[in-house]
């Protein structure tokens, strides 16, 4: 606009014209701004996860910095090119006057035609705001990158990346172990020599943890100790089933017998490479010396609960039974048991419930329609009709002289036998 003499009323409308001017070209900047916005929150919220994931000791302001630096550039761009629809403070005057039917009195006297109308109370451009619109977008965005953010991401774990898992027998006889020790029934000095024999699987390199050597071992020690747990439970079986036999008898013979089986299961029990706990054991060498008869029915009583219960728990730690019998090839322990010799057996119905017999019909041929195509098996022609009986009368000669008419079985008697087949065929059907 041009400058010239102070006048108030030129002052008042250049300055609300150019008040309009602003609030349109920021209108104008928002507009351009929105779509650009949305999409690169998108790409940049990926970004962020992206970024954090594989970069998690980057400090979160770094991160803050870098989404504003982003956002600064994009906004000076769509500035950049919004330019080009900005509202000049000359166009806000014409827009004024139009909102507020001045009859062109703001552009006259902008002009130097007539002057400057006097001040009204309120201006009105004919400008409306259109909130939803304009702030969907810059919301959305800022969702978007608050959630590629704080949004917890897990980052790789190099450290577990590189240890290779150990081998899954490890863990099983470690939890074994574990199980016994807790439950409290088995002496500490067989666990601490298998702890120690596993730690020194354990301690070896890496690269030689599935080697075959290691392998190898790490199957004889797991086998090793299942067969004394195995052992110790049937062990600790029989000796509780001879005192639970020997209170049901009064046999003097038959409670030797009991006696000398749980014996047999004592002396098994301290022989082995695993021992019962030791408490049990001592109370199981008290019944077993000749001090048997010092121990009251309630003593005997409570051992054999002792012994039940040990042997429940040494068979609860012995690990999946099962399924090492079915990788070794035994089979399932039912219906159809294997064996190595010949293969792993197979329960019936493996492959699901037998279905009912489908009833199929009778067999029909089906009718060829082209004899050229025809193959071998089908049914060319059905006719109905009666077999072909030759009713002439057969004759016999006798004698060469004298015809004589044949019936029934005599036809093929006289005709077709002579005399000397026929009286054997006599004899033979009297």
């Amino acid at each position: 606009m041009r400058a010239g003499p102070e006048n108030p009323n030129r002052d008042h409308w250049q300055a609300k014209a150019r008040q309009v001017a602003r609030t349109v070209n920021f209108a104008w900047w928002l507009e351009t701004l929105s779509a650009p916005l949305l999409i690169t929150a998108t790409i940049g919220a990926a970004g962020l996860w992206l970024v954090r994931r594989e970069f998690s000791q980057l400090a979160p302001g770094i991160l803050v910095a870098l989404v504003a630096a982003a956002v600064l550039i994009l906004a000076l761009a769509c500035w950049a090119w919004a330019v080009r629809k900005f509202e000049k403070p000359e166009q806000s005057l014409v827009r004024i006057e139009a909102a507020m039917l001045l009859k062109n009195a703001l552009s006259a006297a902008q002009a130097g035609v007539s002057p400057w109308p006097a001040p009204l109370g309120k201006v009105d451009a004919g400008l409306a705001w259109r909130w939803p619109r304009l702030s969907l977008p810059p919301l959305g965005a800022l969702a978007l990158l608050a959630a590629g953010l704080w949004i917890p991401v897990t980052g790789p774990n190099p450290t577990a990346a590189a240890i290779p898992e150990h081998p899954q027998a490890w863990q099983q006889l470690a939890t074994e172990l574990d199980h016994l020790t807790q439950e409290q029934v088995v002496d500490e000095k067989y666990l601490e020599e298998t702890r120690k024999r596993l730690e020194q699987l354990e301690s070896q390199e890496q690269e030689q943890w599935f080697s075959h050597s290691s392998l190898e071992a790490t199957d004889s020690l797991k086998k090793a100790h299942r067969a004394e747990t195995s052992r110790v439970g049937n062990d600790l079986d029989r000796a509780e089933k001879s005192l639970e036999n020997l209170g049901k008898t009064a046999n003097q013979a038959e409670q030797n017998r009991l006696m000398a089986e749980f014996d047999q299961a004592l002396q098994g029990l301290q022989n082995g490479a695993m021992k019962p706990n030791p408490a049990l054991l001592e109370q199981m060498k008290q019944l077993g010396s000749k001090e048997m008869e010092n121990l009251t029915p309630e003593q005997i009583e409570q051992l054999r609960e002792n012994l039940k219960k040990s042997s429940e728990a040494i068979k609860q730690g012995s690990g999946d039974g099962e399924s090492d019998e079915l990788l070794a090839g035994e089979g399932p322990p039912e219906n159809g048991k294997g064996s190595v010799d010949r293969g792993p057996g197979h329960s019936p119905g493996v492959l699901g419930e037998e279905k009912d017999t489908i009833e199929t019909g009778k067999l029909t041929g089906l009718e060829a329609k082209d004899l050229a195509q025809a193959t071998p098996g089908d049914l060319l022609e059905l006719q109905a009709g009666q077999h072909d009986v030759d009713e002439t009368p057969s004759q016999v000669t006798r004698g060469g002289t004298t015809d004589a008419t044949g019936k029934g079985g005599d036809r093929i008697w006289k005709d077709a036998l002579d005399p000397a087949e026929q009286r054997t065929l006599k004899r033979f059907f009297e």
